[in-house]
């Protein structure tokens, strides 16, 4: 039996790279399980890597389908950006083990969805100045930056991922991020030791 790996964070917490580099490691065996959203491209992104990217039109399609398992809406500066997880006929939870990233609040919808046992929360923290100053350090390599949208995004996570909300539903265990390959060997060797496809 397979499950899902649900990597969660605050933004620049390096939720990110650490994907990269687990689904870069074969001897895993992880199957990609990409989101989507309704936001802009960043520069950088590839559709169908780091998310789907979907018109309004076409997400309103997949939901008069009930294909939506979850969908977050969220009030930016630039409009209202959607992030959602769609219910995939080729997602086989009976051979593949799966990793996602996703926010609490998609996490439970997902666990509610395909049941406690296959969803597995992995939970990565850092200090929030070092997030601070990463986050200024990516937006600013952008083309065209979007502070106050980083500013919005960096305070929501405070709110969305307080220790009351992480206590609550019992998301354990926590990695700090400290050093990048030691967070990496850490979590690569949790993943190995909590396979459920015994």
């Amino acid at each position: 039996m397979g499950c899902i790996f649900c990597l969660m964070g605050k933004s620049s917490s390096g939720k990110d790279t650490i994907y990269a580099r687990l689904m870069a490691d074969a001897s895993l065996g992880l199957e990609h399980l990409v989101t989507g959203t309704t936001r802009p491209i960043r520069e950088g992104e590839r559709d169908g890597v780091e998310y789907y990217f979907y018109s309004e039109e076409a997400l309103s399609k997949l939901e008069r389908e009930n294909r939506i398992i979850e969908c977050r809406a969220y009030e930016t500066v630039h409009g209202v950006w959607k992030y959602f997880t769609v219910a995939d006929e080729h997602l086989d939870l009976e051979h593949n083990n799966y990793l996602t990233i996703n926010t609490l609040e998609a996490y439970c919808k997902l666990r509610e969805y395909y049941g406690p046992e296959r969803l597995v929360p992995i939970y990565i923290d850092v200090e929030d100045g070092i997030r601070l100053k990463r986050a200024l350090e990516r937006e600013m390599a952008q083309a065209s930056p979007k502070y106050a949208e980083m500013c919005r995004r960096y305070l929501a996570d405070d709110e969305d991922f307080s220790k009351a909300n992480l206590e609550r539903e019992q998301i354990q265990p926590i990695f700090e991020n400290v050093n990048l390959d030691e967070t990496v060997e850490q979590i690569t060797s949790y993943i190995r030791k909590r396979t459920c496809s015994e």
